[in-house]
């Protein structure tokens, strides 16, 4: 593909992404590879880079774009092709000359440029980069007015470190499969085949590859030595504290990347269950068990948190109270602590989506609290950084729920990772739930509580 044909792919990306029923970017990219077999592996990946770049930057993109353009409002925003000539510009360094042999009309290229496209290209030609000392936070962080209110809100100073965190692209983690090898011989394994990996800071049993590879076509993934989740993401299923021959529910399962991590750490005995509301992602989880060797998994689709195989399961016949010594909850969420791969995430999320997703969590910690064992463990997780989907949710639910208690997180730290060899606890002294950014900790940003059940 030429360069222009590849900008023209781009911003016939960005537009689609930009419609009410969009798909994720990284679904809408590949379902362009796909109808798009033309395309190298080096077409796709520049395309990505100005899509994702577009994505990453929106908020100063439009920010440029009001200040140079002077028109653009609710009634008339920034169209895919103006946010494409921005990020050319600031992103990538072109100019005016550049874009005009890019933007020339003939086949499969943009349309020449306008005389308004012209004279914003000439208006930054002595821009570089896209900082400017007057922009207000909102617009340097990228991300929506109201979430960027809630950042400053929450991390005060430190709200611009964390903001420009969130806009480098995340590295690629793999978790080892305790069932099949140790971290040394995973990473010779990679190395075999040219990758190269180093071990991660925090989690015992976490590799982290230098740079994007294509790992599913490793032997070391095939085998099942390594299987990717990002390190904050092993974090949260090595506090989980399941053990070998535990009884433990993984309540929202999703397509089974903790489920695995649990079964590893349970050695593959006793009894796990996956639960998910969605048969279509417990079935996707089938492949990536088999390849694990994982068989103590049973997968259980949930018609929602109060179906009644929970009811059955919390008060089984017999008089039994509740049998889980560990239930996992893996809620759904903003998913704000994941912008480092999905950009395009925080610009759907808007503010009534939260609303109704807090509520769905707390529905769902009261629902899951019911499988806990007297003595047992309710482990709360989300990949968000907002307080209202974190501790704000523990606050309200250890109100409600007095037979529960929270645990110091560096106790449970030191059971868990500590005691496999893992790095420091970064959470302080007095904590009872555990926060990672990628500003502080370099993973996506994940929240953690884990809660025990008290005997009487």
């Amino acid at each position: 593909m030429t360069p222009a044909a590849r900008i023209s792919a781009a911003i016939e990306i960005l537009e689609g992404l930009d419609r009410p029923d969009a798909p994720p970017a990284d679904k809408a990219m590949a379902d362009w590879g796909r109808g798009n077999r033309f395309a190298g592996s080096k077409d796709r990946q520049a395309i990505a880079g100005l899509v994702y770049g577009v994505l990453r930057r929106r908020g100063q993109i439009d920010w440029w774009l009001h200040r140079v353009n002077g028109l653009r409002g609710p009634d008339d925003p920034p169209t895919a092709r103006d946010r494409v000539l921005i990020q050319l510009l600031l992103g990538e360094g072109r100019r005016l000359t550049d874009l005009e042999k890019e933007f020339d009309g003939e086949r499969f290229a943009p349309e020449p440029l306008s005389l308004r496209e012209k004279r914003i290209a000439i208006e930054l030609t002595q821009q570089r980069g896209f900082e400017l000392g007057c922009q207000p936070f909102e617009a340097g962080a990228n991300m929506p007015d109201w979430l960027a209110e809630r950042m400053q809100k929450f991390y005060g100073e430190r709200a611009p470190a964390e903001a420009a965190a969130y806009l480098q692209e995340a590295p690629v983690d793999l978790r080892v499969n305790t069932l099949k090898a140790d971290r040394a011989a995973a990473k010779a394994a990679l190395a075999a085949e040219g990758l190269e990996a180093v071990e991660t800071p925090l989690s015992p049993i976490g590799l982290r590859l230098g740079g994007r590879a294509p790992l599913s076509g490793t032997k070391a993934f095939k085998d099942g030595l390594v299987e990717p989740q990002d390190e904050g993401s092993q974090l949260a299923a090595l506090l989980t504290d399941a053990r070998p021959g535990m009884r433990v529910v993984d309540f929202c399962a999703g397509a089974g990347g903790k489920a695995l991590a649990l079964a590893a750490q349970m050695n593959n005995t006793g009894r796990l269950v996956a639960c998910d509301v969605s048969d279509a992602r417990l079935k996707r989880a089938a492949q990536r068990l088999k390849r694990a060797g994982v068989f103590i998994v049973e997968r259980k689709p949930l018609t929602s948190e109060r179906d009644k195989w929970v009811k059955r399961a919390a008060q089984p016949k017999g008089g039994k109270k509740s049998l889980y010594d560990r239930v996992l909850i893996d809620a759904p969420c903003t998913g704000t602590g994941t912008w480092r791969r999905n950009p395009d995430q925080k610009w759907k999320t808007a503010q009534r989506d939260l609303f109704r997703l807090t509520d769905i969590q707390a529905q769902i910690l009261d629902s899951a609290a019911r499988l806990v064992a007297p003595g047992g463990r309710l482990v709360y997780v989300t990949c968000s950084w907002l307080r209202e989907e974190n501790e704000a949710q523990i606050e309200a639910f250890l109100r409600q729920r007095p037979d529960f208690f929270a645990y110091p997180i560096q106790d449970v730290w030191a059971e868990t990772a500590g005691a496999m060899g893992g790095g420091q606890c970064p959470a302080a002294a007095e904590a009872t739930s555990l926060r990672l950014t990628p500003a502080q900790q370099g993973v996506d940003g994940f929240f953690v509580a884990v809660m025990g059940r008290k005997l009487s």
